[in-house]
């Protein structure tokens, strides 16, 4: 069992930046792949992004348009969104999770972090 804690959301402006950290305790870990997830006012959760644990290799929706990056630091156990040129619609709770398989659903999710975009 692990335990996810994501943190380094807050208020900022339009074109800002911040970056998230997901921290991992708990039981020995070693997911197929971490995801980072947002949702925004009103609507459901929706995939930002992913990194396959061991490889490193990422993912995106569409809506990122290359302003976020992921990485993750397997030696601390933690995952990351560097989140750049912020927009107003970018604002949301983003949660972290991981996946055991290629095809597992998401789980362990994390209480989450607000991040507020003003305008």
């Amino acid at each position: 069992q692990v335990q996810l804690k994501e943190s380094g959301g807050g208020l900022v402006q339009t074109g800002d930046s911040l970056k998230l950290s997901c921290v991992v305790s708990g039981s020995a870990f070693d997911p197929y792949a971490m995801g980072w997830f947002r949702r925004r006012p009103g609507e459901e959760r929706q995939l930002v992004g992913s990194i396959t644990w061991r490889i490193g290799s990422t993912y995106y929706e569409d809506f990122v348009q290359g302003r976020f990056t992921i990485s993750r630091n397997k030696v601390v156990r933690t995952l990351y969104l560097q989140m750049n040129n912020l927009k107003p619609d970018d604002t949301a709770i983003y949660y972290c999770a991981h996946r055991d398989t290629v095809v597992t659903h998401y789980r362990d999710w994390g209480q989450g972090t607000q991040v507020t975009v003003s305008s």
